[in-house]
């Protein structure tokens, strides 16, 4: 029994500690029981970690925020900890046709950046820090690269863990204490792994395991995952919360009156004990840098409507199918094109590209002003059909092979706030409606954007075309008409559909 055992707890058949803090009476119990010689030391003071996420629910939508999550989005944790049968050591209870011990995670985040669209969903990885420092974060990374490529977020293994469960919409983990804590504050929880026999059965995370769904490796994970969302009852595991601690908010009292009362002197009356608030994490909007298969569907001409739906693509992954979008009514007509980050990996794909995204401040030096990059990436990337400088949460600069120019532009929410999605959906929506035989005047003086429920209004501002840069030296003027002709004649991608 880990923690609770002899072999933790006594040296020489002593008590190697003075106080084995407790977090619930039924921990005591079971102490007593695995090893009688340490109950006398046994102190239940609460638990500072979950008195410190209790006191940052109401923050929730600040997190969410924080990590890129918008209306309408929805993030998916994964969580494993430090163990041979965890989501990250993987499940060998799994079939002769399912992923061995050593591929379930990969497995799982690649199944996941290739089901789930990247504009509705956000996805996070908490792992164990002894992950991280047992092989070291250099090799965790290059486990991650792909899906981090895809647009996981890898959160680091000290701090903003906390946060990132308070803000989740569903968390895929294991036996760890982190599905445990998300279990605890009502986040629907389906278990990836989880060996029951290793675990003590009278605990609180064995009775998760016995309450919580598995995640079936066969059939659609993205069906599981919204199923476990919009069963979800908020009391699901009430039992279980009220076994995280008997004293919830009072650990930082009962923990220093523990520790003045060790060293024998009394406790500071002038100052309350405290735990230190969570932060806000910085801003992390989702950066998507594989390259992404778009399906596109014109929901109305007057005024202009489309839903977009992105896939990141990776590896060998196959173009996602669009029957899979449950949103989508039967016999729905899509266009299909493709973009990719110009910082992308994968380079070859900018040459063959429909839409090509640089995101960069407007006055950055090395790239701007928007306009310039955006007429030097067209010449650059011959089978584009558009270019789209993201300088802005909400808005890009955006330039068409006919040679237009405008702004993109989301509203704001009733608050002011900006739109969190991914600029570059807006660029795609416009790519869309002028490959479909639209024009740019009809697209003005705005269109909306749908990506999964959420609907982005999007103002489309024509912008005034920069003076033309003076030849250089030894140029021909024919030349720069030539260039100029280029620019202008529609070129489309052998692979747009």
């Amino acid at each position: 029994m880990f923690g609770l055992a002899p072999d933790w707890l006594l040296e020489d058949g002593r008590p190697l500690a003075t106080a084995t803090v407790l977090s619930h009476p039924e921990q005591l119990d079971r102490l007593r029981s695995a090893c009688p010689e340490a109950a006398p030391t046994a102190v239940l003071a609460g638990d500072p970690c979950y008195d410190r996420i209790l006191a940052a629910l109401p923050q929730r939508d600040r997190f969410r925020r924080a990590l890129g999550v918008g209306p309408g989005q929805r993030l998916i944790v994964v969580s494993s900890t430090w163990a041979s049968r965890s989501l990250f050591g993987g499940d060998p209870a799994g079939g002769a046709d399912e992923p061995g011990a050593a591929d379930l995670l990969p497995w799982l985040l690649s199944r996941l950046a290739a089901e789930l669209p990247a504009d509705e969903y956000r996805t996070a990885a908490v792992l164990h820090p002894n992950i991280w420092y047992g092989h070291g974060p250099g090799q965790v990374q290059a486990w991650l690269d792909s899906a981090r490529r895809a647009g996981l977020e890898a959160i680091p293994p000290l701090d903003g863990w906390r946060q990132a469960l308070i803000a989740a919409d569903c968390v895929l983990g294991d036996h760890s204490s982190v599905t445990y804590y998300a279990a605890s504050i009502g986040i629907p929880v389906v278990l990836g792994a989880f060996p029951q026999e290793d675990l003590d059965p009278r605990s609180p995370v064995a009775a998760l395991g016995r309450t919580a769904p598995r995640l079936l490796r066969r059939g659609s994970l993205r069906a599981q995952i919204d199923r476990a969302i919009d069963a979800h009852h908020p009391d699901r595991y009430k039992a279980l919360a009220e076994q995280t601690s008997s004293s919830p908010g009072e650990s930082a009292v009962l923990l220093r009156r523990l520790f003045y009362g060790l060293m024998g002197i009394p406790e500071p009356g002038a100052h309350p004990a405290l735990l230190d608030p969570l932060p806000l994490p910085p801003y992390t909007p989702t950066r998507v840098t594989a390259p992404i298969r778009v399906l596109v569907r014109q929901l109305s001409a007057d005024p202009p409507e489309l839903a977009v739906t992105r896939y990141a693509v990776t590896g060998d992954a196959p173009d996602p199918d669009p029957a899979r979008d449950p949103a989508a009514p039967a016999g729905t007509a899509y266009t299909a094109h493709s973009a990719a980050d110009e910082e992308t990996r994968e380079t070859g794909r900018l040459s063959v590209a429909d839409v090509v995204v640089r995101r960069a401040a407007e006055d950055d030096a090395r790239l701007g002003p928007p306009a310039a990059w955006a007429s030097d990436a067209l010449d650059r990337y011959p089978y584009c059909g558009l270019v789209a400088y993201v300088d802005g949460p909400d808005r890009c600069v955006v330039r068409t092979r006919e040679g237009d120019l405008v702004r993109l532009s989301a509203a704001t929410d009733p608050d002011g706030r900006p739109d969190l999605c991914d600029p570059a959906v807006y660029a795609s929506a416009l790519h869309a409606w002028l490959t479909d035989g639209h024009t740019l005047d009809a697209a003005l003086p705005a269109i909306t954007v749908r990506t999964g429920t959420a609907a982005h209004h999007v103002t489309v501002e024509p912008l005034p075309q920069p003076p033309p840069a003076p030849p250089s030296a030894g140029s021909h003027a024919s030349d720069s008409a030539s260039s100029a002709r280029s620019r202008s004649a529609p070129i489309r991608s052998p692979f747009s559909s």
